[in-house]
């Protein structure tokens, strides 16, 4: 039970501190091998999304049990109903929702990595933030049974005070404040400095791999998130590694690779730093539109590039951080609660292109050239990644979208259980 492993972690607070602050220097712990072999070995994961954080397409029925249309995200779950009835069915949903036996199971499956995303708020709602707080003890036991079962962990800060992308999946769905405030940035290097502290001490040296220190700024939207981001990872370097060899992994913040060309480069003194690049074919009208060979063709051609952009001199270990099956945006709540889909025209500005009832939903109405598509994009996607230096798939479990499962995904066939078996080896030519 997971009460009794809680009680046996004796967990202590993250207390937080002042941040480094414009800190450049490689210098630190420099040329240490990192605890998993980057960049000789790939990359074979899965994320734990909608875990310790939520999102409503991944458990649906936590936002529909409300009654409250107005609870999109997590923020709001906190905020619009009783205080002891959200912790109540919060504290439900992380004992349940994943257990061990998904950690075993992972492993099973021939997997080496699980990505975990968390809040902000599990460490700090001091800037009077409407969040339940619990997550961190889940936390903690989710390392204990990686290191049970052979994994590695790669702990990701998915949501950092003020937003950083205004997506649910940040825990506050709407406007981007993170970058025009600096408390919270402040905030955010306290948070990352007192988890590399936490987690780079000699027990968690076989199974915390890396620091994930700000999941997908939308740098797309300003300048100013992206300058202010540029300057927050080589921070993050110096809160990461002043305590020995965890990786920094950074997003590439919706940037072209070449815009991150040389950064935090080796020659310059630089270690143990990863690029993790998102890749998915279905956010845009015109992604909807393509056709499944185009969506095949277009994923061998992003693995040629990541590892043409990580082979480049000064260039960074590189892998596909988050990826899926699925071509469609079908599921429901996939682009927010009470959005539509761009596939079927419900999703403003988009057209019908087609009916999503064939393709999102329980393993049993898939047919058989859907699943076998599924098999397709996944082998075409993982082969071009591990041209580069590997993969993490997105995401293990969901409540109701089993096209978007890796769980379901190795019941129903279309993803291997083991991930180096190839039914189309030369699918990327």
């Amino acid at each position: 039970m997971l009460t009794s492993v809680l009680f046996l972690l004796a967990i202590p607070c993250i207390t937080l501190s002042s941040p480094l602050s414009g800190n450049h220097s490689p210098n630190i712990e420099a040329r240490v091998a990192p605890r998993f072999p980057y960049g000789s070995s790939p990359v074979r994961g899965v994320s734990l999304g909608g875990w310790l954080v939520l999102e409503p397409w991944i458990t649906p029925s936590l936002f529909d049990n409300t009654g409250n249309s107005a609870i999109v995200d997590e923020w709001t779950f906190g905020q619009l109903q009783d205080r002891d009835t959200a912790y109540g069915v919060l504290k439900n949903h992380w004992d349940a929702f994943i257990t061990e036996a998904d950690f075993a199971a992972i492993a099973a499956a021939g997997l080496n990595h699980v990505r975990i995303p968390i809040g902000f708020w599990a460490f700090d709602t001091t800037g009077g933030e409407p969040y339940i707080t619990g997550q961190f003890p889940y936390l903690r036991a989710a390392v204990t049974w990686a290191q049970n079962h052979g994994l590695f962990v790669l702990i990701d800060l998915h949501g950092a005070p003020g937003s950083q992308n205004g997506y649910d999946n940040s825990g506050h769905r709407g406007s981007i404040s993170w970058n025009i405030d600096q408390t919270n940035i402040d905030r955010t290097n306290a948070i990352i400095k007192a988890l590399a502290a936490e987690f780079s001490k000699p027990q968690y040296a076989n199974v915390v791999s890396a620091i994930a220190p700000l999941n997908e700024p939308a740098a797309y939207t300003s300048s100013s998130l992206l300058s202010t981001y540029r300057q927050f990872v080589y921070d993050s370097y110096g809160n990461i590694r002043q305590n020995g060899n965890l990786v920094e992994v950074m997003h590439d913040a919706f940037q072209p690779l070449d815009y991150w060309n040389g950064i935090m480069s080796s020659s310059s003194g630089y270690t143990n730093v990863l690029m993790d690049t998102h890749h998915y074919q279905i956010f845009s009208n015109a992604e909807a539109a393509m056709t499944w060979p185009q969506h095949i063709s277009t994923a061998c051609d992003r693995g040629v590039a990541m590892a043409t952009w990580a082979s480049t001199s000064g260039n960074l270990w590189t892998i596909a951080g988050e990826f899926t099956t699925t071509p469609y945006d079908c599921a429901k709540y996939l682009n927010g609660r009470g959005l539509g889909s761009r596939y079927d025209g419900s999703y403003p500005g988009s057209t019908i292109l087609g009916s999503c009832s064939p393709f999102t939903g329980s393993t049993n109405i898939f047919s058989p050239s859907y699943t076998t598509f599924m098999r397709q994009f996944w082998e075409a996607q993982t082969i071009a990644f591990e041209k580069a230096q590997g993969w993490i798939y997105w995401t293990w479990k969901t409540e109701s979208t089993d096209e978007w499962s890796y769980q379901r995904g190795l019941a129903g066939g279309w993803i291997p259980q083991d991930p180096t078996d190839r039914q189309y080896p030369n699918i990327c030519g």
